[in-house]
């Protein structure tokens, strides 16, 4: 009976290090909590993405403003970090600080930051980062996502040169506080 909860525990361990290391939530582009409401608005048009998947993707987002833009080309000749996030997923609050520390301490002029949420309510995306008092651009999709986005799980984070191609995309929380990253965004 011994052996038996002791090994019962150390799976517990084993899979509790596992969410921690891998944190991600599952995305099934418009996961919801059972609190969340969904938008009443038309769905978006298809996004326009062309056949190449490691490119910065022509892409239509909407700002806390509610101003639209093409993520392609307003940011055309800076390198972009693109966080795909949601309220509802614990790893993607959980390596939030660190973000806004990258953020806080990253040249603007020379990189952009796209803080994209899953949200189904793109209101309550809003008031988290307000209350939180993140002052990381946020976004919302204004069309439906495009293929290199619509990802299994998040928070997943893009990094694009200042030429569109991919450089760094991690799937899971992550630490953004290290040289190696910091060295990717200049």
């Amino acid at each position: 009976m011994l052996i038996q909860s002791i090994k019962s525990n150390s799976f517990l361990l084993l899979f509790l290090a596992g969410f921690l290391t891998f944190g991600s939530c599952k995305n099934s582009n418009n996961q919801q909590d059972e609190q969340t409401q969904q938008n009443s608005l038309t769905p978006p048009p298809p996004a326009t993405t062309g056949n190449n998947t490691d490119a910065l993707p022509v892409f239509n987002i909407k700002n806390a403003s509610g101003n639209v833009i093409n993520i392609k080309d307003a940011f055309k000749g800076k390198k972009v970090l693109v966080n795909l996030w949601a309220t509802w997923c614990p790893p993607c609050r959980a390596e939030m600080p660190s973000l806004q520390t990258l953020y806080n301490t990253t040249d603007s002029s020379k990189v952009a930051f796209v803080f994209l949420s899953m949200d189904d309510d793109f209101g309550k995306a809003i008031q988290f980062m307000k209350d939180k008092k993140y002052t990381m651009p946020l976004y919302y999709p204004a069309q439906e996502l495009p293929a290199l986005f619509n990802v299994e799980g998040i928070p997943t984070t893009f990094i694009f040169d200042a030429n569109g191609k991919i450089i760094h995309q991690q799937t899971g929380m992550g630490d953004y506080t290290g040289p190696e990253i910091k060295q990717l965004l200049q």
